[in-house]
């Protein structure tokens, strides 16, 4: 307060000068006395606030100033980004619905060149208007090297392209994900662990890796006319590892030229059934781990505005070599997708076609569908979409209903 009081009668005083000898100032001596009376007063003023300022508040003086240098370098980057979508559903069994499909704010934190923490929330609004809350990933990232970095945390499964690369509503060129890519799937969602990830070149060829070790998926079976079979695999980053049995896996990518990129994935380890939909949970007091296997291949090649991918992933689970009644025989999920778009040039519209086939064991959830889909990109990141699904299932099941889907997202 008193350093702050001292520097308003400095103010005070210069303001006062310069505005008497603005009026008053007629001769250069009478302009010459003022401006050495004001030196006078200036020079008594600077002794008093070197007398009057104390200790404490010089410190909190060079605080500031060091405070202030370090904003206009700081060592700390955050960054906010993320998408949004809104749309309507249309099917063949039910009423056409409005729809706020996702809200995903992601976050980064990032010190230096040393290390990154990045995070994805997703808010989701249900059926019954209850909003869902779901940490889709965190992971704190170590960057070792121009080649290398070190990912632990949750992070989203790196077996082929679409969940941890094309996912997102604005990525996505059409509103739905393929059939086996979503939950309960054949392709794995996310993992709980460390991974390792990066880039370096063979002689012209571009490569990327990810390496990674986590814990396992969990199996759910279902009793239903009088026997149990497995129902699905939640393969979808939990926190705790019940058999402690671990799962490896990674993917490798090929960039032999510019635009097209060919890409590897397999993961191995063990998974236990968890629980049993409809039946009798003491059963598994004696369930075993059993095999868990995920292979897959994805390529995508990209030319001016015309793009082509395709992704095949399938996933199988051993039969129980133990004591377990719940499900003893094992199960295979199989999908795959080829998808080309085009978007017209000078234009802002693009077409998307979508095949895919999804083989899971039980022949309710089967389904072929084919998916086109007509986009207006109001720009890059905000985009309108329009698309119908004609699906092929078993009679009477959800997944041979076709629908009329638009969606409207927006990237940020």
């Amino acid at each position: 307060m008193k350093i702050q009081k001292l520097i308003a009668s400095i103010g005070l005083v210069i303001a006062t000068s310069n505005f008497s000898g603005a009026v008053f100032a007629d001769t250069t001596e009478e302009l010459a006395n003022r401006l050495e009376k004001m030196q006078q007063e200036m020079n008594q003023l600077r002794q008093q606030l070197r007398e009057r300022a104390t200790k404490k508040e010089v410190q909190n003086i060079r605080k500031d100033v060091a405070s202030a240098g370090e904003w206009l370098q700081p060592d700390t980057l955050v960054h906010m980004a993320g998408y949004a979508d809104v749309g309507f559903v249309d099917s063949e069994s039910s009423d056409g619905s409005f729809n706020v499909g996702t809200f995903a704010p992601i976050f980064h934190f990032q010190y230096r060149d040393l290390v990154m923490l990045e995070s994805e929330l997703e808010f989701e609004v249900g059926d019954d208007g209850e909003t869902e809350v779901n940490l889709e990933y965190l992971s704190i990232d170590w960057f070792i090297n121009d080649y290398m970095v070190l990912v632990g945390g949750k992070f989203l499964s790196p077996i082929g392209q679409f969940r941890q690369n094309i996912h997102p509503s604005w990525i996505n060129k059409l509103p739905s994900a393929p059939p086996g890519f979503g939950h309960d799937g054949a392709a794995p969602i996310s993992d709980v662990g460390f991974q390792l990830r990066g880039g370096f070149p063979i002689g012209a060829v571009r490569t990327n890796y990810a390496v990674y070790i986590s814990n396992g998926p969990e199996l759910i079976a279902e009793f239903e006319d009088g026997e149990y079979e497995l129902d699905g695999v939640e393969a979808e980053g939990f926190g705790a590892d019940g058999d402690g049995e671990k799962v490896v896996g990674g993917r490798f990518g090929f960039i032999p030229f510019a635009g097209f990129e060919l890409g590897l994935s397999a993961a191995s380890g063990k998974a236990t059934v968890t629980s049993i939909e409809g039946g009798d949970n003491s059963l598994l007091n004696n369930e075993g781990a059993r095999d868990y296997d995920v292979i897959g291949a994805d390529f995508s090649w990209q030319y001016k505005t015309f793009n082509l991918r395709g992704e095949y992933v399938e996933t199988e689970v051993g039969e129980d070599v133990g004591n377990g009644t719940a499900a003893s025989e094992g199960a295979t999920w199989e999908t795959w997708y080829t998808q080309g778009s085009y978007r017209f040039a000078q234009s802002q519209w693009e077409l998307v076609a979508r095949y895919s086939d999804f083989d899971s064991p039980h022949n309710s959830q089967d389904q072929k569908q084919w998916a086109i889909g007509t986009n207006y990109l109001f720009t890059n990141n905000f985009i309108g979409k329009f698309s119908y699904e004609f699906n092929d299932g078993q009679e009477g099941s959800e997944a041979d209903q076709d629908r009329f889907l638009f969606q409207m997202t927006y990237g940020f």
